[in-house]
């Protein structure tokens, strides 16, 4: 009876002996959660790109989908919101007294405000809006803020397209007090692209910090609300820069000439209503405020990345 036990051993040892030992290579290998280095995070980032693009586009087609207008809102909103600043402001008030063409003017300041201020927004609750999402799935939370202000850039489109019409069909009709300069297009209407460009630079590089603060300090969010309102009147929205250096405050002119979202008024305004080129100030500003943006932004964000979904 000894024999059959002996045969097994020995093919147990026969089969120990043939397996073959996987050898891992763990130097890629990082922990759950851990802040990859930075180079790394850039390129697990790039690899998202294609879940970004359209991540963004359907968020952005189910946009408003409960509602009986739907995605005509996000035309309608800007168009109620310039037809109420042009009753208070432009009639009431008349803040567009020496504004020529103050019609476009007051167009393009609300619209591009609107499209600012809410990816803005938008990008600093994402992290802190998506608490669940963060906690259950490894990836870089960049994408989040990235996917935040991608899909206001889409959801904006029919409102530029709609704001590049109304400049072109009612922008230079004649006010009181100012003149009246006939809008056409013009190659000049190009420099809307490079801008709009860089001002998503800014949008997203404000984002990156701001939603490292909100995810820290849910009470931030009430600081961006209140910085917004600083931001509408320190960009020349309803009214002109001359009115600051007309009561003797040449430090606010100063102050809204160093300001990102009003050189991105200025010569969009420029391009558009008076067919000329901004002055060139403008785009140094801007291109400053794009790069140093980006790169304060994302360093800010990174750095905070292994603190995003942990419970307070």
């Amino acid at each position: 009876m000894a024999a059959p036990t002996v045969e097994r051993a020995e093919e147990s040892e026969d089969s120990y002996e043939s397996r073959q030992v996987a050898q891992l290579d763990g130097t890629n290998l990082i922990r759950v959660g851990a802040r990859p280095g930075l180079f790394r995070y850039i390129r697990e980032i790039w690899s998202f790109r294609h879940f970004l693009y359209y991540d963004s586009h359907s968020r952005v087609s189910t946009a408003n989908s409960t509602d009986s207008l739907g995605r005509l809102w996000m035309i309608l909103n800007p168009l109620l919101m310039g037809a109420a600043y042009f009753f208070v402001f432009g009639m009431l008030l008349n803040t567009g007294r020496g504004i020529d063409n103050f019609i476009g003017y007051l167009i393009i300041g609300v619209f591009t405000f609107r499209f600012f201020t809410t990816a803005v927004s938008g990008g600093a609750g994402s992290i802190a809006g998506n608490q669940k999402v963060v906690q259950a799935f490894n990836f870089p939370r960049a994408c989040l803020v990235i996917s935040s202000t991608v899909r206001e850039l889409f959801s904006s489109v029919p409102m530029f397209f709609v704001m590049g019409l109304l400049v072109l069909t009612i922008g230079d009709i004649k006010l009181d007090g100012a003149e009246s300069i006939p809008t056409t297009l013009s190659w000049h209407w190009l420099l809307f692209f490079p801008c709009i460009a860089l001002a998503l630079m800014v949008m997203l590089g404000w984002s990156l910090a701001l939603a490292r603060a909100v995810n820290a300090h849910t009470d931030v969010k009430h600081l961006i609300s209140f910085g917004t309102r600083i931001l509408f009147y320190t960009s020349a929205v309803f009214f002109s820069p001359d009115r600051w250096s007309n009561i003797g405050a040449d430090w606010l002119v100063t102050v809204m000439n160093l300001n990102p979202l009003y050189c991105v008024l200025d010569i969009i305004r420029h391009a558009w209503l008076y067919d000329g080129f901004a002055d060139p100030a403008r785009w140094i500003v801007l291109a400053s405020w794009a790069v140093g943006s980006m790169i304060i932004g994302f360093l800010i964000f990174w750095q905070g990345e292994e603190s995003y979904g942990k419970e307070r």
